[in-house]
């Protein structure tokens, strides 16, 4: 076996985006997620709505090998691949004055909650624009910014629980953004706001989103038709 290739701290978080297709092995997904669960990983099943996507894969481990094979094993089971993002979960710049629990929170986030069934992911960067590059920024300004846009995120206290990853280097964008919310509309809700905080809407950039419902996996291979 190779050795585990790992975070220093906290946590890998892998986003897979599957289709089903005529050869999709129900049995096989399930014999996936559990050897990936019985490994200690987490892995949280979301039904997509859309044609981006059928069925989302939410996991998060200590070795990057381990999510490698859940990807691999699932692909087996018949489930084609057709977008994915890695992150790692981290403490923010801006953040490293929190207690100790809230660090922790961050870095070892036990998903999903309770309650909260509403599910979306996007990516996002800070835009290097001329004139509103966030890189070119002091930090204390930086800093400001970034505790504005915190304090919009905290009125949504118990309707949205976000989990923000680091992803500089590693994917596309910046950052990945996993929402869980009690309603659709609290997703909904909470981006919109956020946008007009100044830190969003001069700096903000975005890509695509996926939303779905988080379920037990046999129920959410069955509302995709995966059997």
């Amino acid at each position: 076996m190779s050795e585990p290739v790992s975070p220093s701290d906290g946590l890998a978080v892998l986003h897979l985006f599957l289709k089903v297709c005529g050869h999709s092995d129900a049995a096989a997904v399930r014999v996936a997620v559990a050897a990936a669960t019985e490994a200690g990983d987490q892995v949280v099943p979301v039904a997509i709505l859309g044609h981006k996507a059928d069925v989302a894969v939410m996991a998060l481990g200590t070795d990057l090998w381990r999510l490698r094979a859940l990807q691999t094993a699932l692909v087996a089971a018949g489930l084609e691949l057709v977008d994915s993002y890695l992150s790692l979960t981290e403490v923010s710049e801006y953040a490293q004055g929190v207690p100790d629990e809230m660090k922790r929170a961050r870095l070892h986030p036990v998903l999903p909650p309770e309650g909260k069934p509403a599910w979306c992911f996007y990516p996002m960067s800070k835009s290097r624009d001329v004139g509103a590059n966030w890189f070119e920024l002091p930090y204390d300004d930086r800093h400001e910014l970034m505790m504005e846009h915190g304090t919009s995120g905290r009125t949504f206290a118990g309707r949205i629980l976000q989990v923000v990853t680091g992803s500089t280097g590693i994917d596309d964008f910046e950052w990945g953004v996993t929402l869980f919310g009690q309603h659709p509309d609290d997703l909904k809700d909470v981006v919109y706001t956020m946008r007009y905080d100044r830190a969003s809407a001069r700096f903000g950039q975005f890509g695509t989103f996926y939303t779905g419902m988080v379920d037990e996996l046999d129920v959410v291979l069955k509302r995709v038709g995966c059997t």
